[in-house]
Order: C-alpha cells, then structure tokens, then sequence
C-alpha cells in the first residue's frame, strides 16, 4: 500500500510540478527569437461562429478596429451550417471589408473554418472567436511573429475574467496553462494554441476533417508534423470577460479532452517520437493529465488504508473528531465555507470531465458539441 501512495503521489507530482519546471529551466536557457523586420502583409481574420447578428457585429466591429492598415486587412465571417442564429442576409451590411460565408456541410466549427479559409484573400490568416475581443495592437503582434520562416503559426494570449471578480478553480488553471504554453514555445512549439486568437501563414493551411473538435490543437500540431514551429507571443491579447459555472466548464472540459482524444485517433503521427519533434511536451501535456483523477484516488485510497491501520481502534474516534472540528470551523467562517464549497465543486467538475473523455475517447464518441 505505501508503494501505491509513492507512486500515485510522485506521478502527480511530476505531471503538475516537474515537468513543467522542466520545462521552464529548459526555456530560461533558450534566447527569445527575433523575426525579421519586412513588409507587413495582407490578414484576412476568420471568425467561424453560430451566434445572433449583435454578437457577431461586435465581433466584426472589434476585428476592424484592430491597429493594422486597414488596406491590408479583412474580415470573413463563416456561419454553421448545422445552425447559426445570424444568417447571410442579417449581416449583408457590415461593409466591403467584410465577407459572410455558410460553412460547409454537414456543419460544425472545422467545417465553418474550412469555408472560410477558401473565402479569405489574406496572406495571413488570424482566427478568433465571436465572443472574445482582440486588443488594438494584437493582429500585429501575430503578424510580426510570423515573419520568422520556421514558424508557420502562432498563438495569442487569451485573458478570462478581465473585468474583475474572484478566480474560480478553472481561471488559475488557464492562467498556469498559459504559462506552460508560452514556455514550451521557447523551446520548440506551443502545444496547441488559443482557438480565440492565433494565426496562421495562409499556404500552409489544409482543410480540417469535418467533425473535428479542436482546430486549435490539430492545425498546429499538423504543422509540427510538417517541419514549423508554433509560437506563443504572450502581448498579443484577446479578452473573454464572461464567468462560468462550474457545470458550464464541466461540459467545456469534456469537450475538449475528448478532443485530445479524437486527435490521437485521426493525426496519429503526434504518438510518434520520431515523427513529431515535440513528442514528449505532447505526452505530458494532453495526454497524462487524463490520468489525474485516476492517480489522485488511488493516492486516496492508499492513504485511508494507511491511517486506518495506524489508528486502529481509535479510527472511529479520529474520523468522529476531524467532523466536528471540521464543521466547528467552517460554520465559524462564512468565507472559508463558500470557498471550501466552490473549491469542492469545481475540483469534481473538472475531473469528473476527465472521466467523461476518458469513456468517450474509448468509444470513439466524438460528437460532444455543447453550447
């Protein structure tokens, strides 16, 4: 029993804590890169969306006051085809710089991208979601990056609750995950970049199988297959000030494991070491957290085997005494309570997801849209 809590708790522990230490000792030796000064080129950003006309003319609105020459930039709009609140004919006013397409069938985010891409006239492609706002200076920012000829893409920094209001569970999270991304692009590449923000150069683009979940995983590990590096330029911001429940980041979650999932499944070269340059980065990072839930009971269970043998008949006692302080403690302390509570919450929440990928991806279950 003592070898399984060894275990459980030093794979946790190189999982959440050494690897990604690794990782940042290994990108503080690595000097940043400089991509070339030139020419700015022409950006087409492609906002692949289901949502009613004010959200999208926001959007639109927002991406157009990005600070680019407006010459040089554009904007696509790709409807789903499998349902979307706006309609070409609601949006025929947004302007000449605008296009508004109808994603391809049978519908879905990739099938949206893949219309849209087609309809973009940009050399460069910067992709963005209907609900985030860009800030003025970061389409320029991904341009700039860009520049460099072995970086075929690269991600923006997406900042969640900008308005304020205490972090949930799921927006530290974020926040060390970006951390960790922008650390493994100094060593090689992002695994994966923001589907809110990130860009593209327009050639390498190839169409996305329909019935993909994470474009913003699979196009850039394509691209590492392919040779490229994938950036992460950490001032190049879009912002989502939306909050959500714990139950609305549960079905987010699941999504999006499940996706790492399907990726395994459909662009099998990233379980390849000697076809995907940054095989262990992806190892670590998408593919043994899923076993989080599974290693943090067995750390459980070890444990209350361990303490039941060395308190013997005073077990009852023990757990009889750590309830009524515990209780005495919490009912004295409205905020620790609440915080105790949200953070009970959004912990089952999020491995609760884990699990729910984990039986999808072993069935092969891939439609797992949620609004």
């Amino acid at each position: 029993m003592k070898s399984l809590v060894l275990t459980s708790a030093l794979a946790l522990g190189v999982i959440w804590v050494g690897y990604p230490l690794a990782v940042a000792a290994l990108a503080a030796l690595r000097r940043p890169r400089r991509a070339p000064a030139g020419a700015r080129p022409t950006v087409t950003v492609v906002i692949a969306t289901r949502d009613d006309a004010p959200t999208v003319r926001r959007r639109v609105a927002n991406a157009l006051a990005s600070a680019y020459e407006p010459a040089l930039l554009d904007v696509v709009v790709a409807l789903d085809a499998a349902g979307s609140a706006a309609s070409p004919a609601t949006l025929a006013d947004l302007g000449p710089r605008v296009t508004v397409v109808v994603g391809d069938a049978p519908g879905g985010k990739a099938a949206a991208l893949n219309a849209g891409v087609r309809a973009a006239r940009g050399s460069v492609l910067v992709f963005g979601d209907a609900h985030q706002e860009f800030r003025e200076d970061a389409v320029a920012r991904l341009v700039d990056a860009l520049a460099d000829p072995q970086v075929g893409a690269t991600s923006g920094s997406l900042d969640v609750g900008a308005r304020g209001g205490p972090r949930t569970l799921a927006d530290r999270y974020w926040h060390y995950e970006r951390w960790l991304r922008e650390n493994e692009a100094r060593i090689h590449s992002t695994v994966g970049v923001s589907g809110a923000i990130y860009a593209m150069k327009a050639p390498l683009w190839q169409p996305l199988p329909a019935g993909l979940i994470l474009d913003d995983v699979y196009a850039p590990m394509h691209l590492v297959l392919r040779g490229y590096r994938v950036g992460f330029v950490r001032d190049a911001k879009a912002v989502d000030v939306r909050r959500f429940e714990a139950r609305q980041e549960y079905r987010r979650k699941a999504r999006t494991l499940t996706g790492n999932l399907q990726l395994c499944a459909w662009l099998p070269g990233v379980l390849v070491p000697v076809r995907n340059p940054i095989w262990l980065q992806f190892v670590f990072h998408k593919l043994a957290r899923l076993v989080t839930p599974y290693l943090a009971l067995a750390l459980a269970v070890g444990l209350a085997v361990l303490g039941a043998r060395a308190l013997g008949d005073a077990l009852p006692v023990a757990l009889l005494g750590t309830a009524v302080a515990l209780t005495l403690l919490l009912a004295a302390q409205p905020a620790l309570r609440r915080r105790t509570r949200e953070l009970i919450t959004w912990g089952v929440a999020l491995q609760a997801a884990v699990v729910v990928a984990t039986f999808n991806g072993l069935r092969g279950r891939w439609d797992v849209w949620q609004r």
